[in-house]
């Protein structure tokens, strides 16, 4: 960790992400670190808030993740807020020279807007060491995600540009990573040898929520997929790095990612999308999408998405890896599934239809479970099913604890590089052109359901 005091220059400091998440994430990272109160928070946002409103909202914030009071005094000590226009040189400027030197600049801000504030700083002569963390989505597409990254490495080394992933905090990393390479168990099936197929999913329960502005324009595929679940692919498919460290853990995805493509290079058949209409989860009554406030049906926004995606090269060609990800769904279920292949032969004797073989890893909270074959309880010569289930460590911070731990120490393990970014958008683009041009239907299902009943089981 960084000794160098600093700056955290919050940027939509008044909007739903800072008080919400980021401010109780930063509260919680000054209780575990200590040492790290004497970074300087300035919050910057459109509201006129006096300097009392601005402690207010962050006594409340910090409130609400439970931050032990010495944090909340120290952090209240130190605070101000400035009323701004942070697309504006000017204003910029005046912010930046608030606070101490090696300033990390977060944009909580909608897309357009960072890119019209970051297009601002070319004219402001930020300190050395100044970090830029940015939210997803990156850019709409490849085209507009490279030009960013060049506005970008305008402004700092892309080391500095820190482009957002809570998805992975560093302890869920570390738990893929720690399952897959530190047993002898299963490093040595992982490839198409013995690996069937590979699933990554995350349904929720939750709907729109109130977030029509950001979501109807992106939808599923922008939101989640895009932007999180082909990093967990990549942390799943990657080859052993040299160690575990940002250049060598990056270097790792980025190479799966630029072998990555739709399966068999068809994305019509390679890709379902959905929307939900209204339906019952739990006891919560859900009206449909196309209703809640802020949403155009002419958009056809998808709740629900999946792509199925190969990576060729030695190791993973001809398994199928699906990405899935939907609202408003009966359960709520994130996790990674490798599903092995059937064993090659089954002694005769042994009564029963041995199921493959599969390894779970959920994500949040983080467990592993190894569902399996043995005999029978009862019946020695029929097979039955166990699964051996445990626990991962959660780490000491939520994910954006992590995240800000990152930003602050100028530490890129868990920020995507400016390439992978690219690459991601380049790896859907044809499925996104095809859902555009009508070639795939937008199929519905009712909210509370496990999705299209004609889908492929995820």
């Amino acid at each position: 960790m960084s000794d160098e005091v600093g700056t955290f220059l919050l940027l939509g400091a008044s909007g739903d992400l800072a008080g919400r998440l980021l401010l109780p994430a930063l509260g919680q990272l000054l209780d575990r670190e200590p040492e790290r109160r004497s970074t300087v928070l300035i919050g910057a946002g459109s509201e006129p808030w006096d300097a009392e409103q601005w402690r207010d909202h962050v006594r409340t914030a910090l409130a609400s993740a439970e931050v032990a009071s010495d944090t909340v005094t120290a952090v209240l000590e130190t605070t101000r807020y400035l009323q701004a226009d942070v697309t504006k040189a000017e204003d910029l400027r005046r912010l930046l020279g608030e606070g101490p030197p090696a300033p990390a600049i977060y944009f909580a801000l909608p897309p357009a807007v960072t890119v019209a504030s970051c297009e601002a700083l070319r004219e402001v002569e930020l300190p050395a060491g100044t970090v830029l963390a940015l939210e997803k989505p990156f850019g709409t597409d490849a085209a507009s995600a490279a030009s960013l990254n060049q506005l970008l490495t305008r402004l700092v080394d892309d080391e500095h540009v820190q482009r957002v992933d809570h998805f992975l905090g560093r302890s869920t990393v570390l738990n893929v990573l720690g399952v897959r390479f530190a047993n002898r168990l299963f490093e040595p099936l992982w490839s198409n040898q013995h690996v069937e197929s590979v699933t990554v999913v995350y349904d929720e329960q939750l709907t729109l929520e109130n977030r029509a502005r950001y979501y109807d324009g992106a939808g599923a595929m922008a939101d989640m997929i895009q932007s999180h679940l082909l990093q967990v692919m990549a942390l799943v498919a990657m080859e052993p790095p040299a160690t575990v460290n940002a250049r060598d853990l990056r270097d790792a995805k980025a190479a799966v990612l630029r072998a990555c493509r739709p399966w068999r290079g068809d994305p019509v058949a390679a890709s379902r999308r959905a929307r939900y209409t209204a339906g019952t989860i739990e006891d919560r009554q859900v009206p449909n999408y196309v209703d809640e406030p802020g949403v155009d049906p002419a958009r056809q926004t998808e709740t629900l998405a999946e792509v199925d995606l190969e990576i060729d090269n030695w190791r993973w060609a001809g398994v199928p890896f699906r990405l899935r990800s939907g609202k408003a769904l009966e359960r709520r279920r994130k996790e990674i599934v490798i599903t092995f292949k059937p064993p090659p032969h089954v002694p005769s004797g042994l009564r029963g239809d041995p199921a493959p073989a599969r390894l779970r890893l959920a994500l949040g909270p983080d467990r592993m479970s190894w569902e399996m074959n043995v005999n029978g309880p009862d019946d020695p010569f029929t097979l039955d099913r166990v699964t051996l289930d445990t626990k991962l460590s959660p780490g000491r911070l939520p994910a954006y604890g992590e995240v800000l731990a990152g930003v602050l120490d100028a530490d890129p393990f868990l920020s995507v590089r400016g390439d992978t970014a690219e690459q991601c958008w380049r790896i859907l683009e044809p499925v996104i052109g095809a859902w555009r041009s009508g070639e795939v239907p937008l199929d519905s299902y009712p909210a509370g359901s496990t999705g299209p009943p004609d889908w492929p089981k995820a």
